[in-house]
């Protein structure tokens, strides 16, 4: 009846659709629109890279269903149509309350055409693991690449930093309008009590061999934070040892390795004795099978690219090892030095300062004047020079004398030579801060124009230090550069020489200070010098580093056949010295000579003996031939990478 007394008179309305038996809308109420659930970017579109396809990529979620999986489909009888759903009919998969529909996961089209291969593939590889398509219960995985950081220098105060911290923990729903932090280690380290409690859905760690240390209070505090889903990115996963690549993995996957004491059981020990040079025969083939069973674990969720992908981008890389003689004064030095009784003491268990005389060999090997003489090597006044000025005589600015050192001469003529014949810019790196004073006092007394950065430089002013060096129309042509201070991260394109003055005990160390030029924006062909003190401590460091890059090839790399070159009690060697050889490194290695060429492992790259260094494309290093400073034989002189 209410409706017959009331109907609305059909006037400008369309008597096929319209319906007036339809109850009318409720009052005040808008009737909400209709979603429908799709990817952010057109998944056919021309840049498409498709991260996730839910008609390809649904990842059988028990055991028993992956084997159905695998096993070959019988054959299906269609039911008839009257039988089918709508849904059924047009393929489309019924939605059950609750559920969240599958759709595409697409990149961005203005990210994915800048993308290199490699990066595409690592994104890929990055998404399946977080996402626990590789493993339901694993969401983490490491990105073992040199990947350049992106970082956000802070300068708030301490209680500005803790309010903004706060409010970016407990925003929630629209209230999250940043949604991503990005926070240096040692800020989190002192913060992490404000994000305990707030789950976090991605972590990225740059720089991630920083956390090789699972007791250090780095790894304790993001440990700590409420995140399943952890990405370690490095260029160098493995250094010193596998308790390290034990840290690395299970802080991206916490239990895939079980307990420490589990691992070291299962796979650190029987693989470090296969890795013996002294290890028998079974040592061997039971370390190897050992690495096979890890391989099988770890391998999902490692992806590991060397340099040569960047070859195709940047321009050609000489990488050179020179080993130089020590001067007269030097190996004067040297000998009186690992012949005092202290030394003989140390080696007979009764010194208590090892790491003290290592450190003085070490310097030894750079120059004589970052010695305090004679106070260091009493009795070493025998063996001064006619031209020697003790240094409580002397003032702060007096001139270095670069004979005093092999490596500080054959440095100095290539100054000289990069100053006279080309327009070129080199970056110096040194471990020691007091090298660097020298190399300071070099630059002066030549007229060379330099800037330096080391330890005591804020961290705000470091980036503009780094932007006059790398115009090209600035008068520096030498940066000194502290490994402790600038090693990682610094990109010195400014410069396409490089000259790493003393090697470090960290392979990772050294790695990441010789790739400050070849970098992303390098327009000139590079060539980079690693200096080694010949039959010297140095060359039992640069020994001890290729071994450490042979235990990473074996576990991240997956090479089978790198030589197990030391024995574990090799400490005693390091305090002889080796006159008699043209190089340590070559007669211990035994080396191929072999033209093929492997990243980190020296045994196989190209050697030159002084002579034949006439033949080599850099300038340089055909200047020294024939010189006394650089050993008869050059091992390792010459690694090619690039185009």
């Amino acid at each position: 009846m209410f409706r017959k007394r009331f109907a609305v008179p059909l006037i400008n309305k369309d008597s096929v659709t319209y319906n007036p038996n339809r109850p009318p809308p409720t009052l005040g109420l808008r009737q909400g629109a209709v979603f429908i659930a799709k990817a952010l970017h057109d998944p056919s579109g021309e840049f498409a890279i498709v991260l996730y396809d839910p008609t390809i990529d649904e990842k059988p979620k028990t055991i028993e269903e992956a084997k159905k999986a695998d096993a070959p489909e019988a054959p299906k009888i269609d039911a008839p149509l009257v039988h089918k759903t709508l849904a059924e009919i047009l393929g489309i998969k019924k939605v059950v309350e609750g559920e969240r529909p599958k759709v595409p996961v697409v990149i961005d089209p203005r990210l994915s055409k800048v993308l290199r291969p490699h990066q595409i593939e690592g994104v890929k590889f990055m998404y399946k693991c977080v996402t626990g398509m590789i493993e339901e219960k694993a969401n983490g995985c490491i990105m073992a690449d040199a990947i350049q950081p992106f970082a956000i220098d802070g300068k708030l105060s301490k209680e500005e930093l803790t309010s903004q911290i706060r409010q970016w923990a407990i925003a929630s729903g629209r209230a999250v309008t940043r949604p991503v932090i990005i926070v240096s280690y040692e800020t989190l380290r002192l913060n992490v009590g404000e994000l305990k409690n707030t789950k976090i859905g991605l972590m990225l760690c740059d720089e991630g061999h920083r956390l090789k240390n699972g007791d250090s209070q780095t790894f304790t505090a993001l440990n700590e934070l409420n995140v399943t889903r952890r990405v370690i990115l490095s260029g160098t996963p493995i250094q010193n040892d596998l308790s390290e690549y034990f840290a690395l993995i299970s802080f991206a996957n916490p239990g895939l390795l079980g307990t420490r004491l589990e691992f070291r059981k299962q796979y650190e020990i029987p693989i470090l004795k296969g890795r013996d040079a002294a290890g028998s025969d079974k040592d061997r083939q039971k370390g190897d099978e050992r690495l096979r069973e890890l391989l099988n674990v770890v391998n999902k969720f490692i992806i590991r690219r060397t340099n040569d992908i960047l070859s195709k981008y940047l321009p050609v890389k000489y990488e050179h090892v020179v080993f130089c003689n020590l001067a007269p004064f030097q190996l004067d030095l040297y000998n009186h030095f690992i012949s005092s009784p202290d030394i003989k003491a140390l080696l007979r268990g009764k010194g208590s300062q090892p790491l003290k005389a290592i450190g003085m060999l070490k310097k030894l090997c750079n120059h004589p004047d970052l010695l305090n003489l004679p106070d260091d090597l009493p009795g070493c006044e025998n063996f001064y020079p006619e031209d020697y000025v003790p240094k409580d005589a002397r003032g702060r600015d007096r001139d270095i004398k670069p004979w005093y050192s092999g490596k500080m001469q054959v440095l100095d003529r290539m100054l000289a030579r990069i100053r006279q014949d080309t327009n070129d810019k080199i970056v110096l790196i040194s471990n020691y801060t007091q090298t660097l004073d020298m190399f300071d006092k070099l630059c002066r007394h030549r007229g060379y124009g330099s800037l330096r950065l080391d330890g005591t430089m804020n961290v705000s002013k470091r980036q503009k230090l780094v932007d006059k060096f790398n115009d090209p129309d600035g008068a520096e042509f030498v940066f000194l550069l502290s490994s402790k201070a600038g090693g990682c991260g610094l990109n010195l394109i400014g410069a396409n020489r490089l000259v790493l003055f003393d090697p470090d005990w960290n392979p990772a160390a050294d790695q990441q200070a010789l790739a400050r030029v070849w970098r992303d924006g390098q327009k000139k062909d590079c060539f980079v010098y690693r200096f080694i003190a010949t039959g010297t401590i140095e060359e039992k460091i640069f020994q001890r580093q290729s071994h450490k890059q042979s235990l990473s090839s074996c576990v991240v790399d997956s090479a089978e056949d790198v030589e197990r070159h030391f024995t574990l009690d090799s400490l005693r060697e390091l305090f002889q010295y080796h006159g008699k050889t043209t190089s340590d490194t070559h007669d211990t290695f035994k080396c191929k000579r072999s033209p093929a060429m492997m990243y980190g492992d020296t045994s196989t790259w190209n050697h030159f003996i002084n002579e034949n260094m006439k033949n080599i494309q850099d300038l340089l290093l055909r200047q020294e031939v024939g010189a006394d400073e650089v050993s008869a034989r050059c091992y390792s002189l010459f690694g090619v990478w690039g185009s």
